[in-house]
C-alpha cells in the first residue's frame, strides 16, 4: 500500500516572528500535502530556515503547495526543493559483508582454502549441519517478477529492486536476518516456480512480494507443497496480519466482540482474499465478500466464506467492514450502518474517509495510512526461522496479529513500526506456536 507517491525536502526560512510557522505550516495543509519531518537547519538573529518534508499525492499538488508558499509573503522564502527518497537510494540500500576480518594467512586459511574444506565434507556428511556453520538458515529470498509493485502495478522486476532492497533493510534492521532479492524475469508461474526451487536451497525461508493476482496464488501453493522451508506470499498474508491487528484493536477501541462479529471484506484480490482467510482462521462468526471477479468469488467460497452479491448488501449484512478496492469514495455514508466498524485502507484515498464514515454514524472508522506490513514479515520469518520450522501457518499468523494488537497503545489502531519491541513480539509469538505444533 502506497501512502503519499511524491516525497520533497523544502528548506524555508521563516523571520522570527510569531505565528509564521502556523502559516508555513497551514498553507501546505490547505494544498493538500502531508507534513512528514520538520527539521531546523539554522537559528540566525532575525530568522530560521527549516527543512520540511512534504508528501505529495502527485506533480500538480507538488506545484501548488510551492505556489502556496510563495504566495504568502511577509519575508518567508523557499530556498530549494530537493528529492532526499532518490538521494537516499544512488547505490542501493543493501550491500553483502563479510562478518569475518581477513587480515592475516591464518584468517585466510580458516575461511576459505584449505580449511573450509573440512567444513563442506561435515556437511555433505550431515546437511542438516548447514544451518550452523552456513548463512542459509538466517537468509530469506525476496522473489518479485515485477507484476504488481506497490501501487505501481506491472512495471516489471528491475524497476521493483527498490522495494526489494527496501525489504532486505528493514529484514536487516527489525529481525536481523539478511534478505536477498531475486528478481525473476518471467510472468508465467512454472518458470518462477521452477526458478524458485532451483535456488531454494540456498535459502532458510522465501518471501514473496509483488506478485500479481490471479497467478499469486498458484506459485505460493506450489511451492509450500514443494518446498521444505517456509514460503509467505507478504501482499496476502503480511498485509492480512497487519489488518487482523488493526481490527482487533478497532473493536477494543468501540465494544465490540470481533469473534462474535459477521465481517465483510470489500475487494477479493490478493490482500482481500487473504485478509478473510485470516479473520476465519481467528475465529469469527462469519466472512463475507464483495467483488466483480466471478473468479475471486469462487474462491472465497472455497476458502468457507460467503459471498454477497453487491455493497449495499455486504455493508446492510456486516458488524465489520474491511475495503481494499483501491476505489476512492467507493461506500456512500448512507451505506454506512450505525455501530459499524469500518476501516477503508486503500491509499492514497481510501473508500471513505474516516470522517465521513464516523459521521453517519459509525463507532469506530479509519484508513490504511498506519497499516504497514512492515509491523508482520520481519518478525514472522526470524519466528519461524528461530523455531527451524518448514512452513508458516495460519496459527502463527494469528499469533503474530495477535502479538502486534498487544503492543498497541489504547486509542490507536496499530503500534509504531518502528518500535523494535513489536517486532521481538511478534518473532516470539510465531516462534511459540511453531514450536508448539
Amino acid at each position: 500500500m502506497v501512502d503519499k507517491n511524491i516525497i520533497r525536502a523544502l528548506m524555508v526560512e521563516t523571520p522570527s516572528i510569531p505565528g509564521n510557522l502556523g502559516r508555513l505550516a497551514t498553507a501546505i495543509g490547505m494544498a493538500g500535502a502531508d507534513i512528514g519531518e520538520i527539521e531546523t537547519d539554522q537559528v540566525g538573529p532575525t530568522s530560521t530556515m527549516r527543512k520540511f518534508t512534504v508528501h505529495c499525492e502527485d506533480d500538480d499538488q507538488l506545484k501548488d503547495v510551492l505556489k502556496a508558499i510563495e504566495e504568502l509573503g511577509g519575508g518567508i522564502r523557499l530556498h530549494a526543493v530537493s528529492d532526499d527518497v532518490l538521494r537516499a537510494h544512488e547505490g542501493g540500500k543493501i550491500q553483502m559483508k563479510s562478518r569475518l576480518d581477513v587480515r592475516s594467512l591464518s584468517d585466510l586459511r580458516r575461511v576459505y582454502t584449505p580449511g573450509v574444506a573440512d567444513v563442506c565434507r561435515l556437511i555433505q556428511r550431515e546437511p542438516q549441519k548447514a544451518q550452523i556453520y552456513t548463512s542459509i538458515g538466517n537468509t530469506v529470498a525476496i522473489v518479485t517478477d515485477g507484476t504488481a509493485i506497490l501501487g505501481l502495478g506491472d512495471i516489471g522486476p528491475v524497476p521493483g529492486m527498490p522495494v526489494m532492497e527496501g525489504k532486505a533493510a528493514l529484514f536487516d534492521r527489525f529481525a536481523g536476518v539478511s534478505g536477498v532479492p531475486i528478481l525473476v524475469d518471467t510472468k508465467n508461474p512454472d518458470e518462477i516456480i521452477q526458478t524458485v526451487k532451483h535456488i531454494s536451497s540456498g535459502f532458510g525461508g522465501i518471501l514473496l512480494e509483488d506478485i500479481g493476482s490471479p497467478h499469486c496464488f498458484e506459485v505460493e501453493e506450489r511451492l509450500k507443497n514443494d518446498l521444505q522451508i517456509p514460503v509467505m506470499h507478504d501482499d496476502q498474508h503480511g498485509t492480512a496480519v497487519v489488518t487482523l491487528a488493526a481490527v482487533i484493536s478497532a473493536c477494543k477501541s468501540a465494544g465490540v466482540d470481533l469473534k462474535d462479529a459477521e465481517v465483510g471484506q470489500i475487494g477479493l484480490g490478493a490482500a482481500g482474499l487473504a485478509i478473510c482467510r485470516m479473520f476465519m482462521a481467528y475465529g469469527v462468526k462469519e466472512v463475507y465478500g464483495a467483488d466483480k471477479s466471478d473468479m475471486a468469488k469462487e474462491r472465497l467460497i472455497g476458502y468457507g466464506g460467503h459471498v454477497c452479491d453487491s455493497l449495499d448488501e455486504l455493508m446492510e449484512t456486516c458488524d465489520i467492514v474491511i475495503a481494499t478496492t483501491g476505489v476512492p469514495g467507493l461506500i456512500k455514508p448512507e451505506q454506512v450502518r450505525k455501530g459499524q466498524v469500518l476501516l477503508a485502507l486503500s491509499n492514497p484515498k481510501p473508500e471513505i474517509e474516516p470522517e465521513e464514515a464516523l459521521k453517519a454514524g459509525a463507532a469506530y472508522a479509519a484508513d490504511g495510512r498506519s497499516v504497514n506490513n512492515v509491523l508482520g514479515f520481519p518478525g514472522i520469518f526470524r519466528g519461524v526461522l528461530n523455531a527451524r520450522s518448514g512452513q508458516i501457518t495460519h496459527p502463527m499468523l494469528v499469533g503474530a496479529a495477535e502479538a502486534i494488537a498487544g503492543c498497541t497503545k489504547p486509542g490507536e489502531l496499530v503500534p509504531h513500526p518502528l518500535n523494535p519491541l513489536v517486532h521481538e513480539e511478534v518473532a516470539q509469538a510465531v516462534e511459540a506456536v511453531a514450536i508448539r505444533s
